[in-house]
């Protein structure tokens, strides 16, 4: 009888130092691996747009950086882990059955097609996300671990949109869309066929460049401490979350934490408003109020009406304004016909 024998898969990732045409998708992933509490990075675009290609090759960047896939499919127990409570019953001890958080901690979790999981399945993802810890309950006890991993969730939107609350959870997004020019499109396709053609090979052409970025992002994680926000910054955070519209403080923070991310991985002291700019639209584009631009300030008191001049979204020209409620009607007048009464009823017989 004939044993199989399987060839272990040794294929390299794609090198993060070769991805072309995403500069801001490759920003908002860097600052996302230097400070996970920013938040992870949502990343939405059609199909065929490098989205899980460029979450692995991140990954690779990070030393012995577990890559964890959130299985559409999966369960909360799957990914927060549950409590063996039979075993404390029989012997006093508390066992902890992992789950996807504490497989990722230390690394990447990648979730794909982010918009399809159940909502409830989201909001505990992007808690655990958020605060770096995991709570595990079960019939009253409770344990808690580390679960500080860099969250990665793509999404497609023709096929439905996240409810603006979970958008909010995510600190950064990168929209990104298919090229458009024959020579952009050109040179992806050269590096696609290269890699395919000898994995190998194209790893090894970039393994300079992402040797010193692996570096720079660890040098850059170990000077966070170091740097504060000077009073300006934050004013400066405070005034663009303002012009966008948004609700909460969510917004300021992300955008704090950004800019102090990218002055540490440029080697810099002082965190400035430059920095803030840098990444404002990282921070905001998923938060922004719909009738606000970046550099509206939102007002106070009745919202203004629209002038017939005003030009709006794809050209489309606004209604004109009516009192009461969007989209209420008027009150009409109705005829109505009165229905005549039966009387009284006719007595019950004995």
């Amino acid at each position: 009888m004939t044993t199989l024998q399987l060839e272990a898969a040794t294929r390299p990732t794609f090198p993060f130092t070769a991805l072309i045409g995403q500069p801001r998708l490759q920003r908002a992933l860097l600052l996302a691996a230097i400070d996970p509490v920013i938040g992870g990075v949502l990343i939405s675009g059609p199909r065929g747009t490098a989205k899980s290609t460029a979450a692995r090759a991140l990954a690779a960047l990070l030393p012995q950086a577990p890559f964890v896939t959130l299985p559409l499919a999966a369960s909360l127990e799957q990914l927060v882990g549950t409590l063996n409570v039979e075993d404390v019953l029989r012997d006093g001890q508390l066992r902890l059955s992992p789950g996807v958080v504490a497989r990722a901690h230390g690394g990447v979790l990648y979730v794909d097609e982010v918009n399809l999981l159940p909502d409830a399945l989201v909001d505990a993802l992007l808690d655990v996300a958020a605060s770096g810890v995991n709570t595990v309950e079960r019939d009253g006890i409770s344990q808690q671990h580390a679960a500080r991993f860099v969250l990665l969730g793509t999404m497609n939107p023709e096929e439905g949109e996240l409810r603006p609350q979970l958008l909010d959870r995510f600190g950064l997004s990168v929209a990104l869309a298919t090229p458009t020019d024959a020579g952009e499109r050109s040179a992806i396709l050269r590096a696609r066929l290269a890699f395919d053609a000898d994995p190998h090979a194209a790893a090894a052409q970039h393994a300079a460049q992402t040797h010193r970025l692996a570096a720079d992002i660890a040098n850059a994680r170990q000077a966070l401490s170091g740097l504060a926000w000077s009073d300006e910054v934050l004013h400066h955070a405070a005034q663009l979350a303002l012009q966008a519209g948004v609700d909460g403080m969510r917004a300021d923070l992300v955008m704090l934490r950004a800019a102090r991310a990218q002055t540490a991985f440029e080697g810099r002291a002082t965190v400035s408003t430059a920095d803030v700019d840098a990444v404002a639209e990282l921070a905001l584009a998923h938060r922004r109020a719909p009738d606000t631009s970046a550099s509206a300030p939102r007002q106070s008191g009745p919202a203004p009406q629209p002038s017939p001049s005003s030009s709006t979204r794809a050209g489309v020209q606004p209604e004109p304004a009516t009192e009461g409620d969007w989209g209420a009607l008027r009150a009409q007048p109705e005829a109505f016909t009165r229905v005549p009464t039966p009387g009284a009823w006719p007595a019950k017989k004995a």
